[in-house]
C-alpha cells in the first residue's frame, strides 16, 4: 500500500458515508452513498466531487456536508 493510498483509507472513517477512489488519471473522487434530500441539492450540494488531492477532497466534503446543514434549518 502507498503513502497515498494509506492517507485514503485513513479519510474514509473520517468521511463516513462517502466512498473515496482514485481514477485511472490519478484524480481523487468522493461520492455520497445516499443522495442529499431535494432541498439540499437545491441548495447546491453535489453528490459527487473530485479533487486534485486529498486535502482539497476532503475540504470540498466538508463543504457539501455544510450545505446539507445550513439547507436543513
Amino acid at each position: 500500500m502507498t503513502h497515498n493510498s494509506r492517507a485514503i483509507a485513513a479519510a474514509r472513517p473520517v468521511f463516513a458515508g462517502w466512498r473515496i477512489m482514485r481514477s485511472d488519471a490519478g484524480r481523487l473522487w468522493a461520492t455520497r452513498e445516499r443522495p442529499f434530500p431535494a432541498a439540499v441539492e437545491e441548495a447546491g450540494a453535489h453528490r459527487t466531487v473530485d479533487a486534485d488531492d486529498l486535502v482539497e477532497l476532503c475540504q470540498v466534503i466538508a463543504a457539501q456536508e455544510g450545505l446539507a446543514e445550513q439547507a436543513a434549518r
